[in-house]
């Protein structure tokens, strides 16, 4: 790895280190400076002298770590004992010299757990004085080797920009402790070195250079990257408060080791775009839906195509992962729009353990994209106007064309849903909406029609259950009749189709649903209050007769109705108006998805689409009502061994019993919440107290479903 030298000082005899030599080559010069001494005829006992005697040609180009075959490890081993004690601290210095920067020697010999040094083993010949003062020392050359065997892997291995750039700091620290060799074995040439002296100049290194190697074994074996190595070394700074250079150093190392991911965050929160191909950032892309977003928005695009990754966040970036996830969704929709995106203040990204200015540029780029996204949506694409015309048709404020509509496909949507004939149904929706006050709906045209295979009580359980995957599938049931199974569609371009996604479609059906059919049971009742004005020209005994059936009729007609007013007046309106009002003071887009969301949660809640007791009790009672009146008008559902009044009684004593068992499960659900408004449903119903025996009878039975005594 190639690094530029600086501030060299000092001089290797007649040769100069240039500026664009390798790091590696200023150990190498170490070892040549050493060989042309040894040819000027040395003594042997001198280090020059040992280095002619061992026949060192100059090493080929390489970064060393102790490695085996090292040509300093195959010298000929004289007798130290031997040599007077001044003669060895000399040969034992310029051996030390070489351990120090990775070269094996013959008195100093490290120690190898598999290819990793673990330690070192000076040779008993030397005294043991020197040989004090050489362990004191050994513990640097130790970190080296624990450095350079990380600079030497990140190099071989498919490394992340992280750990490469991790690795060119380390390399660079490298190249500072080279020069400080180098200006030893100048000292040492000049004969003005001793081990004392090496150990006092060393001192301050081995600090730092101990805790830089301990953070970079500890990121070895824990084989960690991208953030999580962002996250270590920041640690490792806030734990350094006591050792100033070792503090600094790490802040050095940290920042450059984060410029590959500062530069990958700057690209998401001023761009929107994920440059992350080593996956090492915290956000994650995961493409799971390959079309166009023009034609084919996704159910789940918002919360799946962009996605935090945990583990990948560094903890200085740890409180903002919220905000740069939205920052360059943000982004990323504004430019699949089209759009040119220029954010007010674009400034480089850098890490600093004690400066914030990161902070402050990341709430900018927020603001920036959540301000021009929210002014798309709401603006440019008329997020309200979509609203309203989903309240209009799905929640069935538009009331002149619901009655003419219900009144055209009547006849079409009675039929079996096998039978019913969809063009026909396309048809005569265009021409409702063409001929009522609907026609000055600008977005009209966005609305369609379609029949759903499932009923309600599946569709509600499904996305109960979270199962999105397709609201219409083979599991059909061609029991249902039309007008069980339609439903409005409607069908927005991006970006509005980000808020108005299926599922939230999905929960504007299910209570178009419910509504829709409690207006076609209200119709059916009061289609039977006409007909039975016939009655006034019965006889007195067939009238008295049919007075039962109009005593029923009306009471189911007052449940009917109060059902209908509770969900359109007394759930949809007010909370529509909370929306509308909350939707004025949004920041975000997330806001608008949120308010939104909690309307028609809320909406569906309160409208008995999510507890399933009460949904089927609704259900139930509306379909009696339906026979009840099928019966009346044709007598068909007149069993051939009852009566008509028998027939009559069996569907008063029917109702009355569903009914008083959705009493009895509105009252319990409001109970459980008095912050419901469902019990004005239950005073509306009992308004005169005509079911309260039969409801508190059920209301105070024991679990076993036994009456008290």
């Amino acid at each position: 790895m190639s690094k530029r030298l600086v501030n060299i000082s000092s001089q290797l005899c007649s040769t100069k280190i240039t500026d664009a030599e390798d790091i590696s080559e200023v150990r190498e010069r170490i070892v040549a400076h050493v060989s042309r001494r040894s040819a000027s005829g040395t003594s042997v006992h001198s280090p020059e002298g040992l280095r002619k005697s061992t026949g060192i040609q100059k090493r080929p180009y390489a970064q060393r770590n102790f490695i085996n075959g090292d040509p300093l490890a195959g010298a000929a081993h004289l007798n130290a004992a031997a040599i007077p004690f001044s003669s060895q601290e000399s040969i034992i210095l310029s051996e030390l010299l070489y351990c120090l920067i990775g070269i094996r020697g013959t008195y100093i010999v490290p120690e190898f757990q598999g290819d990793t040094v673990i330690g070192f083993k000076v040779s008993d010949q030397i005294h043991e004085t020197l040989r004090d003062i050489i362990k004191e020392i050994l513990p640097l050359a130790l970190h080296y080797s624990q450095i350079q065997k990380f600079v030497q892997q990140t190099d071989e291995m498919e490394s992340g920009p992280v750990l490469q750039a991790l690795s060119g700091a380390v390399s660079e620290l490298l190249h500072d402790y080279y020069l400080s060799v180098v200006q030893l074995e100048s000292d040492l040439q000049k004969e003005n070195l001793t081990l004392h002296k090496v150990l006092f100049f060393t001192r301050p290194t081995m600090a730092s250079m101990e805790v830089i190697a301990d953070a970079l074994k500890t990121i070895s074996r824990a084989n960690i990257r991208g953030g999580e190595v962002l996250t270590l070394l920041d640690d490792r700074i806030a734990n350094l408060t006591g050792d100033a250079a070792a503090r600094k150093t790490f802040i050095e190392l940290t920042q450059k080791a984060a410029v590959p991911y500062m530069e990958a965050l700057q690209t998401w929160i001023y761009k929107g775009v994920v440059s992350d191909p080593h996956c090492e950032f915290l956000i994650e892309d995961t493409e799971v839906y390959p079309k166009g977003l023009q034609d084919d928005y996704t159910l789940n695009y918002w919360e799946v195509r962009y996605v935090v990754s945990r583990e990948r966040i560094p903890r200085f970036l740890e409180n903002l992962s919220d905000i740069i996830l939205r920052t360059g969704k943000y982004l990323n929709v504004i430019r699949q729009c089209g759009k040119n995106i220029t954010p007010p203040r674009s400034e480089p990204l850098v890490y600093s353990h004690s400066n914030q200015n990161h902070i402050v540029l990341i709430n900018d780029a927020y603001n920036f994209a959540s301000r021009t996204l929210l002014d798309v949506l709401m603006k440019e694409n008329d997020l309200m106007g979509h609203l309203q015309s989903l309240k209009r048709y799905f929640l069935l404020q538009q009331g002149d064309f619901i009655l003419q509509f219900m009144d055209a496909c009547e006849q079409e949507l009675s039929k079996k849903i096998h039978a019913v004939q969809p063009v026909k149904l396309e048809n005569l929706l265009g021409l409702t909406l063409r001929l009522s006050s609907a026609r000055n709906d600008p977005y009209k045209e966005d609305l369609t029609m379609t029949l759903l295979t499932v009923d309600l009580f599946t569709q509600m359980s499904r996305l109960t259950n979270n199962d999105y995957s397709e609201f219409e599938d083979s599991q059909e049931n061609h029991d249902l009749t039309g007008l069980e199974s339609f439903a409005f569609q409607y069908s927005v371009k991006w970006p509005v189709s980000l808020i108005l996604n299926p599922l939230i479609i999905c929960k504007y059906q299910m209570l178009f649903r419910q509504l829709f059919y409690c207006k076609h049971v209200e119709r059916q009742l009061c289609k039977m209050w006409k007909s039975n004005n016939n009655a006034k020209k019965f006889a007195p005994e067939t009238a008295e007769l049919y007075r039962s059936v109009f005593i029923l009729r009306q009471r189911m007609m007052n449940a009917i109705q109060n059902i209908s007013y509770y969900m359109m007046v007394e759930v949809i309106e007010p909370n529509w108006h909370v929306l509308h009002q909350n939707m004025s003071t949004v920041e975000n887009v997330d806001d608008v998805l949120r308010v939104h969301q909690n309307f028609l949660d809320v909406c569906l809640k309160n409208c008995m689409l999510i507890n399933s007791d009460l949904l089927k009790s609704i259900t139930k009672l509306m379909k009696i009502c339906t026979h009840f009146c099928d019966f009346i008008q044709a007598e068909s559902a007149m069993d051939p061994s009852e009566t008509f009044s028998e027939t009559v009684k069996r569907f008063d004593l029917e109702f009355t019993g569903v009914l008083i068992g959705l009493l009895k499960h509105i009252n319990d659900v409001a109970n459980d919440n008095a912050a419901d408004n469902l019990i004005n449903l239950l005073h509306r119903i009992n308004f005169n107290n005509f079911y309260s025996d039969q409801l508190n009878f059920l209301c105070t039975k024991d679990p076993t479903g036994t009456s008290p005594k």
